[in-house]
């Protein structure tokens, strides 16, 4: 298998001084997917922007991985109704430049 684009887990957390349990705590929660190579953990570098954020949220604002999954869902519904909103703000236009 490829691994150019997985970051290596015990790479990532001696690099940025993490405990490597702490993101198998993320992804038995299911908020982040680690890949097996020869025994070995990866994640993918899409996960990266992500994955910081739940660094971010633990460590520096202390909230539990329960907080973290809480958060991750209401930011999902956020961007959901923003493209929802632009949908609508796109046929709305429609609309309106029928009556010009």
């Amino acid at each position: 298998m490829k691994t150019d684009h997985l970051i290596p887990l015990d790479v990532f957390c001696t690099s940025n001084d993490i405990e490597i349990s702490f993101i198998s705590s993320l992804h038995e929660a299911g908020l982040i997917e680690i890949t097996t190579v020869e025994e070995a953990g990866f994640f993918d570098t899409e996960q990266l922007q992500q994955l910081d954020r739940y660094l971010r949220f633990y460590y520096e604002l202390n909230i539990n991985l329960e907080g973290i999954d809480a958060i991750k869902h209401l930011l999902n519904r956020v961007n959901e109704m923003h493209d929802q909103i632009t949908a609508l703000k796109n046929r709305l236009r429609l609309y309106e430049s029928d009556f010009h």
